[in-house]
């Protein structure tokens, strides 16, 4: 074979090795780059999973936090609720069920006057209490220029007339002795009741802030005297005739429904402003422990049972 044709050819050999040589190592190192590839992606990915879960858990607890934060009850030992008398069976049923459903504790605190609970609370003594209605809760906000506020409707307790010298209110002689309570809203409520029951006429509307001196007619000269609720109950041995609360009723060992010779009617639209309530200061008013408290042990069916066996009728539920 001519010598040029050999040289020929070999180059053409040479090139096409070459080029086969040039492919195989473009594949090589393209394989190689896409096992990089596929590497760095799940090794970039497996942080990238850690980070989302630390995220998710830091958000968590954010959230626990933000929560206990706006509940300044959420991390307290024992809540503290004041309440006035010695007799608080219903109180006591809700406390166990909410201890037992929860782990947190409640200790009630008791007090003898009515104005003290709401003192105690704006001291920070208390976190919450449970002794007062609407109306009185009003006045007494009004009069100290506080701002509690009610988180809960209860129940409304009948004021009552009582007496151990008659059976019946037609029997009250002229000139007797009537006593009724100092404190304002109480005081006004009992002059409502006596003008209900015929003896006395007032000037004025329920709920209004009245006093003896706006008795219009007292054509039987009762003379009214105005004592401490707390004493109301103990002086029907000095006095023909008492009105009473029925908290200070019951702690005197009265029963409303069978007892007293007068009683308000529960379901007279005026009387709902003296719907009992459960109340705090304006910074635990949205606390997620008192509304459970409410909504989840004491609005419930079993402290229904609990206030009618313990009032015998004389209290009535309003949710």
């Amino acid at each position: 074979m001519d010598s040029s044709l050999v040289r020929i050819e070999g180059e053409k050999k040479m090139k096409s090795i070459s080029k086969k040589f040039s492919l195989g190592l473009a594949l090589i190192l393209g394989l190689s780059a896409c096992g990089s590839n596929n590497n760095q992606t799940a090794t970039n990915e497996a942080p990238a999973e850690e980070k989302a879960q630390t995220e998710v858990v830091e958000k968590a607890e954010e959230t626990e936090d933000t929560e206990n934060s706006e509940d300044p009850l959420a991390d307290k030992d024992v809540i503290k609720i004041g309440v006035v008398g010695e007799k608080n069976e219903v109180w006591e049923d809700i406390i166990q069920r909410f201890e037992e459903g929860t782990g947190k504790k409640i200790e009630l605190v008791k007090f003898s006057e009515y104005r003290e609970p709401n003192e105690a609370l704006l001291a920070g003594d208390i976190d919450a209490n449970a002794f007062q209605h609407k109306k009185f809760l009003e006045d007494f906000n009004e009069s100290s220029g506080s701002d509690i506020v009610s988180v809960g409707d209860t129940l409304i307790a009948p004021l009552g007339i009582y007496s151990s010298k008659i059976e019946n209110i037609e029997d009250l002689e002229d000139g007797a002795r009537i006593a009724i309570p100092d404190d304002p809203t109480n005081g006004a409520r009992s002059l409502f009741l006596l003008q209900t029951a015929g003896l006395i006429e007032v000037n004025g509307e329920e709920g209004d802030a009245i006093t003896v001196d706006d008795i219009t007619s007292n054509p039987r000269n009762f003379e009214i005297i105005e004592l401490a609720a707390s004493q109301t109950a103990r002086s029907l041995d000095d006095v023909d005739i008492a009105c009473v609360n029925s908290g200070i009723a019951v702690d005197a060992g009265l029963v409303p429904s069978q007892d007293a010779i007068f009683l308000e009617d529960p379901e007279d639209p005026d009387k709902q402003i003296y719907v009992n309530i459960v109340a705090t200061t304006q910074d635990k008013k949205d606390s997620a422990t008192l509304k459970d408290l409410i909504d989840n042990y004491y609005h419930t069916d079993q402290t229904k049972k609990i206030v009618e066996e313990t009032s015998k009728g004389s209290e009535f539920p309003v949710w």
